[in-house]
């Protein structure tokens, strides 16, 4: 089968390998579609851990495929069932497992991150994502590029939830690549009211506003782009964008009482972020970090795009044969487009 592999930093192949063999407890999958996220941008170019060529990895961890073998001792799967995937699993016994949150266990696996992911024909499955629901049966109105896409929308959907997002809150989303578009998709179904967005690269930020015509685009300083629109501040800011500056100007933005999401994590010695405290403390804000999401989350997620509440298509910008790899890597690095997504066709 082939598969795209890391083999250190800087080094990602396509390869032929042998289909995985399974055991009784195990389930192999029949990838469809895979999409390139920016963790595995970030594992090509800065390498990860112990990978390397004698120690590859297969990348991906949003994908979504058919079930083409089952284990014996399998029950509520079957060959040719359409399915996506939630890559992240527990130990199962752990106080985050017992309590349903998996995604938080200390010792978690995640396809394409500790065990080989999605960038492959064929993917075997551990009985412990099994058990633990990792396999979420996909209705034939969802797309595989779409059901691809539901892991980082569930993602989104878990910052938002650990915000409190409000009907009527004012919101503003900095950052507007495809995290960004989401947090939009997001905070437009819990009701938001103004939706103002901001990108360094104005070219984003047009193309959100074509996108979804009732957002308020900003160009340039936020604070005189909000004041232009005679808005004092915001109940909702989102940082959608690895970018510490953006993070610390954030809490001037904010109305009293207002919440602040820090999306995604900072690039390796940009880490450490100065903020003026005060303005936490005389205005009670509230500032919330967020990571993976649960399976109930990741579930939720799927049924809002099967019943076209969320227009996963819009991000798709797309699609290629695994031979071309390297463009679609490429271009995800140079933030060309949006999603890009490697199709395993028959």
């Amino acid at each position: 089968m082939k598969v795209i592999r890391l083999l250190g930093k800087d080094r990602i192949e396509l390869q032929d390998i042998p289909v995985p063999e399974i055991n009784d407890d195990e389930m192999l999958i029949r990838v469809r579609a895979a999409s390139i996220c920016g963790t595995d941008v970030r594992m090509w170019k800065n390498g990860y851990r112990d990978v390397c060529e004698a120690r590859p990895l297969t990348l991906g961890h949003e994908f979504a495929g058919d079930v083409f073998r089952v284990g014996a001792n399998v029950a509520g799967y079957k060959p040719g069932q359409r399915v996506a995937v939630a890559p992240n699993f527990g130990c199962g016994t752990c106080d985050m497992c017992s309590s349903g949150n998996t995604h938080l266990c200390r010792s978690y696996n995640a396809f394409g991150v500790t065990i080989d992911g999605g960038f492959a024909e064929y993917v075997k499955v551990p009985e412990a994502a099994i058990r633990q629901g990792n396999i979420s049966p996909m209705d034939a109105d969802i797309s595989y590029q779409e059901a691809a896409l539901v892991e980082p929308l569930a993602c989104v959907y878990n910052g938002q939830t650990l915000i409190g997002v409000r009907p009527g809150d004012d919101a503003l989303i900095i950052g507007l690549g495809p995290i960004g578009l989401m947090h939009i998709m997001v905070a437009k179904l819990f009701g938001v009211g103004r939706i103002f967005v901001n990108d360094l690269s104005e070219a984003r930020v047009r193309q959100a506003a074509a996108l979804f015509p009732d957002v308020l685009p900003i160009h340039g300083d936020v604070r005189e782009g909000l004041t232009k629109y005679g808005q004092r501040g915001v109940d909702l800011c989102v940082i959608a964008a690895p970018a510490p500056a953006a993070q610390a100007a954030s809490l001037e933005y904010m109305n009293m009482n207002g919440r602040l999401l820090f999306f995604g994590g900072l690039p390796a010695g940009k880490e450490i972020v100065p903020i003026n405290t005060n303005l936490i403390h005389y205005n009670q804000l509230r500032i919330q970090g967020c990571t993976r999401q649960s399976i109930s989350e990741y579930r939720i997620c799927e049924k809002l795009v099967n019943d076209k509440r969320i227009p996963l298509g819009l991000i798709l910008s797309d699609t290629y044969p695994p031979e071309e790899y390297r463009a679609a890597f490429e271009n995800a690095a140079a933030a060309r487009g949006l999603k890009h997504v490697i199709a395993f066709e028959d």
